[in-house]
This record gives C-alpha cells, sequence and structure tokens, in this order.
C-alpha cells in the first residue's frame, strides 16, 4: 500500500533543511586525563604492597594492567604538551585547540 501523505518538512533553520554546523566539542585536559594518570599511579603503587597474593592467585595482570595505564597516560600527556608546544610556535601541524586549554 502506498502513502499519499507529503514528505516531512525541513529541519533546518532555513528553507533549504540546512543544519547549522556544530560548535568544537572541546574538554578541559586537566580534568580528565591527570586525575585519570594520578589513579592508574596510586593504584599501581597500592598494588605493589599485595605483589606476594597477586602471584599466589596468578593475578600479576592487575599490576601490569596499572603500570601500562600509566605510562599511556605519561604518554599521551607529553603528546599533547608537545601539540601545544608546537602550537604556540606556529606550526602549521599543530592542533590549534590545544592553545585553548588551560591546566
Amino acid at each position: 500500500m502506498v502513502s499519499s501523505a507529503p514528505p516531512p518538512a525541513a529541519t533546518g533553520p532555513g528553507t533549504d533543511g540546512a543544519l547549522p554546523p556544530l560548535p568544537p566539542a572541546r574538554s578541559n585536559l586537566g580534568h580528565i586525563v591527570v586525575p585519570g594518570t594520578a589513579v592508574w599511579f596510586v593504584g599501581f603503587v597500592v598494588l605493589l604492597f599485595f605483589v606476594e597474593p597477586l602471584r599466589r592467585h596468578h593475578a600479576m595482570l592487575w599490576l601490569w594492567t596499572f603500570l601500562a595505564g600509566w605510562v599511556l597516560g605519561l604518554i599521551g600527556l607529553s603528546i599533547y604538551a608537545w601539540q601545544r608546544w608546537a602550537a604556540r610556535r606556529g606550526r602549521r601541524s599543530a592542533n590549534q585547540m590545544a592553545l585553548d586549554e588551560e591546566f
């Protein structure tokens, strides 16, 4: 059965149906990555006190997981600092949004 209903109206602000562009997504890196990296480090240090029970229960994977999380967080922070450094010096390949955020 074919419907004879008219097509839905345009959803955009103009008559052409175009939507306005989305604003750039911004998040403060200091509120996300720095505490996350610190939590991975604290978890690693706490698990260092429990190495023997972890070995007995074959759960050393937790220790290495926390170490990997901390190291990856440090790598991410260093890449972001490198991008900020390059953006301050006007490099074309640098992410200019890095200058909008403050730690």
